[in-house]
């Protein structure tokens, strides 16, 4: 029996059976489906990717208001794009380390004030260019510039001067700053020819594939790159749907039409993984679903109304009602066990005296008006409900509006003073602190700008007591907590599925949804 079960893996693994068939026959001979299911996976990965054919993703998050310039990336969708035709300086690996992509090798001064990039040796922009030192320098300009309106210029302020050496780019900081290389790896900071300067829009980077169609919001095709540097991604096509609507994204994934998606609603995630031949992959990680607002903005300006909004939301209630336990309850900061330097802080709870308290003697006289859409996060109309219930058990009256999924990240999100929003994490504290709180960030979407937060942000990353260094995350997160305009009331495990049309996915990958965004590259079609 052992020796038919190798065989029907072995053809299951090169497609020549389906996963269904294959837990079909070892069921019969008496394997259980779990342990069918775990041996092809082995035999999958013994036999190696399959090359060709065309891989289909079924993705929410994309609008026609989007672009390909990588300054501009807001959602999945302009990630995975991203992913596809351009390279950052250096990328994650699976468990949270980093490794070179334009980038061959990095190294910085005892100080950590002098980083140098050292650019790989012949790689090639995917129309022929060879990448040059001063296209990295052009691009980490364009991205600080006066005019930027790039969603990384946060993390580029405390830049001093780049300058370029041969090959090597070389940047001097203000300040000391051991995670630089982290920063490096944002998705925003792709290589560009000139930096993106004279084409930021014209997708053409360093990455496995080139786009061959794009139609903003609805439908992107791209092929490999025959200019790549490194090893081709497995299929020969990649295409990539917009597909907004919950309902509609999980039935083209059980149709057949779409081998991927992305952020299945935890409400059927269970139903969804008992569809024959799907799999749902869960990964728990920094990202977080949350209300926004504009403490700069009336009536957001009002430390006792921001005070009786956070206490006036039941976050255990959302994590069962919202994310059916792919997740686990927030407490008003980003920042959660995921990050390397972690500290436990005493738990916000619903209370509704307390909320009644404070918007008392907040003086507010009306109601809250919060925005909201299926494309902020899923389930977020319904969690924007709960919201208001909670609320009015404290006498305080939240006025939802919905607004339409197309144009959200560009009309309502970063624009719209309350309204509910989705962060995907960072890869540290010093870059999700960098991004969205420190004053100068584009991306402060709660517009919190406090001088002692940033100065012990900038501190922080001088620090090299990592007891001290840990100390000073967990008073950034209580300033942010007690102060900011975030309520955070879960972080979300990140829910994927997949068909058994494709293999290849690797669990608990670092970083965002469906493996970091490089599942389409990584995966391949069965024969």
């Amino acid at each position: 029996m052992n020796d038919e079960l190798k065989y029907l893996s072995r053809r299951a693994a090169t497609g020549l059976l389906t996963r269904r068939e294959f837990v079909g026959r070892a069921g019969a001979l008496g394997l259980s489906a779990v342990a069918a299911t775990t041996m092809l996976s082995s035999a999958v990965r013994a036999a190696g990717p399959q090359k060709g054919g065309t891989f289909r993703m079924g993705l929410q998050g994309g609008s026609t208001t989007d672009s390909m310039d990588p300054a501009l990336a807001t959602n999945t969708v302009a990630v995975a794009l991203i992913r596809m035709w351009g390279e950052p300086l250096v990328e994650l690996t699976d468990d949270g380390g980093l490794e070179g992509k334009v980038a061959e090798s990095f190294e910085a001064s005892a100080d950590a004030k002098t980083w140098t990039f050292t650019v790989r040796q012949g790689i090639t922009f995917s129309n022929g260019q060879e990448v040059t030192a001063a296209d990295v320098a052009a691009t980490l300009d364009r991205h600080s510039g006066e005019d930027t309106k790039s969603g990384a210029l946060g993390l580029l302020r405390d830049i001093k001067d780049v300058r370029v050496d041969g090959r090597n780019v070389v940047i001097e900081l203000n300040n000391a700053n051991a995670d630089l290389p982290y920063l490096m790896s944002d998705y925003h900071l792709i290589i560009q020819p000139n930096g993106g300067k004279d084409a930021p829009d014209a997708a053409i980077g360093t990455g496995p594939y080139v786009m061959k169609s794009i139609d903003m919001g609805v439908r992107f095709v791209c092929e490999k790159n025959p200019n790549y540097w490194g090893d081709l991604g497995n299929a020969e096509t990649i295409e990539l749907v917009v597909i907004n609507d919950n309902t509609a994204r999980v039935a083209a994934l059980q149709s057949g039409q779409v081998d991927l998606i992305d952020r299945v609603p935890p409400r059927t995630a269970g139903l969804v993984a008992r569809a024959p031949g799907v799999t749902v992959a869960s990964t728990a990680g920094p990202g977080h679903y949350v209300f926004i607002s504009h403490v700069n903005t009336a009536p957001f300006d009002n430390s006792d109304l921001m005070m009786a909004l956070k206490y006036g939301i039941n976050r255990q209630e959302m994590v069962d009602k919202i994310l059916f336990g792919y997740g686990t309850v927030g407490n008003d900061t980003p920042i959660n066990a995921a990050y390397p330097m972690f500290t436990e802080m005493e738990q916000r709870e619903y209370d509704p005296e307390k909320a009644a308290h404070f918007f008392k003697k907040s003086g507010h006289d009306g109601s809250v008006l919060l925005r909201t859409s299926d494309n902020s996060f899923p389930g977020a109309p319904d969690a924007a409900a709960l919201f208001q219930q909670s609320l009015a058990g404290a006498g305080i009256e939240l006025e939802i509006k919905r607004e339409p999924n197309d144009g959200y990240w560009s009309e309502v999100w970063n624009n719209k003073p309350f309204c509910t929003s989705y962060w995907g994490g960072r890869p540290t504290q010093d870059q999700m602190f960098t991004t969205a709180y420190l004053s100068t960030a584009d991306w402060n979407d709660t517009r919190y700008k406090n001088e002692q937060f940033d100065q012990l942000l900038i501190a922080a990353r001088a620090e090299l007591d990592l007891a001290k260094r840990t100390q000073m995350y967990a008073d950034m997160s209580t300033m942010v907590r007690d102060g900011g305009g975030l309520i955070c009331p879960m972080f979300n495990d990140f829910i994927d599925a997949y068909t058994e049309t494709v293999g290849g996915w690797v669990e608990g990958v670092a970083g965002f949804s469906m493996m970091n965004g490089y599942a389409a590259q990584r995966m391949w079609v069965n024969a």
